[in-house]
């Protein structure tokens, strides 16, 4: 992988992590598309910038990280464990399932169900605001949507943002929720590539490395920003429209 390789991924992983239109989907198209490998070095800049991703959320979110916002992570580790415990007892078979055919059309899937779910709730009064007044019952049902993930192509983003809308949370409460819960799963999946993956490391070119990294970090800490400000003003619709016309594309190209 040469650095221009790695800064495109970089900035689709940053730009696409915390948005509902699921990055590992976006990811598998880039790297089929420029030709990467799917060789363990490759395997291991992936875990760089996913933790380049998790890094922007503490940048964004470093004010949560205190005492004061105990209860808050209770709810958001209670969330991870449906996630957590299925992964763990399928990830075989998980993998078995990261073909272009399943990511586009779960691409199409999710697109249609953010068009339904935004329809039926377009009038709706959402009791949660704030993502502190989260309940312990409304963060165990975001964990259980959240397990929808683990099918290529869905989105965590998307399955725990469409979770939280459903149990009364708004848009913007919605959106941080799923970017704070992205902080076990991010660094379950990345502790675990890591140890299976750390040896890959003492060949690697740095430059690649770090230029991904970069990418990654300022692209994820950017579009949360943006996202949070989007949507104050609009809905996930145009998200759904997104998804269900790159899925058509995806399909296209596979057929």
């Amino acid at each position: 992988m040469d650095v221009l390789q790695a800064i495109i991924l970089g900035l689709i992983e940053g730009a696409t992590e915390f948005l509902p239109i699921s990055s590992t989907g976006h990811m598998i198209v880039a790297s089929h598309w420029l030709g990467i490998a799917q060789n363990e070095g490759n395997k291991a800049f992936e875990v760089i910038i996913q933790l380049a991703a998790i890094l922007a959320v503490v940048a964004n979110y470093r004010e949560k990280f205190s005492l004061k916002y105990l209860e808050l992570w209770k709810k958001v580790v209670l969330a991870f464990i449906p996630l957590g415990f299925v992964g763990l007892l399928l990830h075989k078979q998980i993998k078995a399932m990261f073909t272009v055919e399943i990511v586009a059309v779960m691409f199409i899937v999710g697109g249609v169900v953010f068009l339904i779910v935004e329809y039926i709730q377009r009038n709706k009064v959402y009791p949660v605001s704030r993502v502190e007044d989260v309940s312990i019952r409304q963060a165990l049902w975001i964990g259980v949507a959240q397990v929808l993930a683990l099918i290529p192509g869905t989105s965590r983003a998307g399955a725990s943002i469409i979770g939280a809308l459903l149990v009364g949370l708004n848009r913007k409460a919605s959106a941080e929720f799923s970017f704070l819960l992205a902080l076990p799963v991010m660094l379950a999946a990345s502790g675990f590539d890591l140890l299976k993956h750390y040896q890959d490391f003492a060949g690697a070119h740095f430059a690649p490395l770090i230029g991904g990294f970069v990418v990654a970090f300022v692209s994820a800490w950017l579009v949360m920003r943006l996202f949070i400000r989007f949507l104050e003003r609009f809905t996930f619709v145009a998200f759904g429209i997104y998804r269900i016309l790159f899925g058509g594309l995806l399909l296209w190209v596979a057929v």
